[in-house]
């Protein structure tokens, strides 16, 4: 596995260079996505467990991500499910992260953490320009938080962006030095803008890289990565 966020040397003036904001593309659902997604350069690879049309099995998400064996972190989105559950879905995915959607709390990621010796990602959903109350304490109780759009109905995957700069304060405040994962409506045109006024240690993005729910375009994947760098 490659650890995207790890440190880089000192340049000759004596300054480390800024980091490179690591790429996930998510709700993978086909080997050859999963394999463009690391030709263009991905730190993570997600596939969703949890509702909607780009649900697998455990099954099937081990064959998808079959096709980017050690080169990438893989990981897991679930909803509200025991944690015995996601560790056994986790162990037999070789999963790396889990991402926990369904409005955790840091009891719940704790939880997690009893039962996955994986990293867990905590997931805070927002429809307006506030934070729900817990979003500190899920930043000091998680390894990163995945900042996305709260829309009635669904767990993600909706392409509704967010307010970045309306949102930019109160994430600071919560965030402090911890890591970062903005998803939500991201797309090749909106990313690099979102990513200097959040500057998130990772980018989350499913639908704006696809033809259908699940099918990823390779052209949308390549100008998304490049509108990143």
């Amino acid at each position: 596995m490659r650890e995207p966020t790890a440190s880089t040397p000192l340049t000759e003036g004596g300054q480390a260079p800024a980091r490179r904001t690591a790429i996930k593309f998510c709700g993978l659902t086909r080997s050859v996505d999963a394999a463009a997604a690391v030709r263009f350069g991905a730190g993570y690879l997600g596939v969703i467990f949890a509702g909607g049309p780009r649900r697998l099995t455990a099954t099937r998400a081990a064959e998808v991500l079959a096709a980017a064996e050690g080169s990438c972190a893989r990981v897991g989105v679930f909803g509200a499910v025991p944690p015995e559950e996601i560790a056994a879905v986790a162990a037999a995915v070789a999963l790396d992260v889990v991402q926990l959607h369904g409005d955790p709390t840091p009891a719940d990621v704790e939880s997690v953490r009893r039962a996955f010796a994986g990293e867990v990602w905590a997931v805070v959903r927002t429809a307006g320009v506030s934070l729900p109350a817990e979003t500190a304490a899920l930043f000091l109780a998680a390894d990163a938080v995945v900042l996305d759009a709260r829309v009635a109905g669904a767990l993600g995957g909706t392409g509704v962006a967010l307010d970045w700069s309306a949102l930019a304060a109160a994430v600071a405040r919560a965030r402090g030095h911890r890591r970062l994962v903005l998803a939500g409506g991201l797309t090749a045109d909106n990313v690099a803008s979102a990513a200097r006024i959040l500057t998130p240690d990772v980018v989350d993005v499913s639908s704006g890289v696809e033809q259908a729910p699940g099918v990823k375009d390779h052209g949308r994947m390549a100008r998304f990565a490049a509108a990143v760098r």
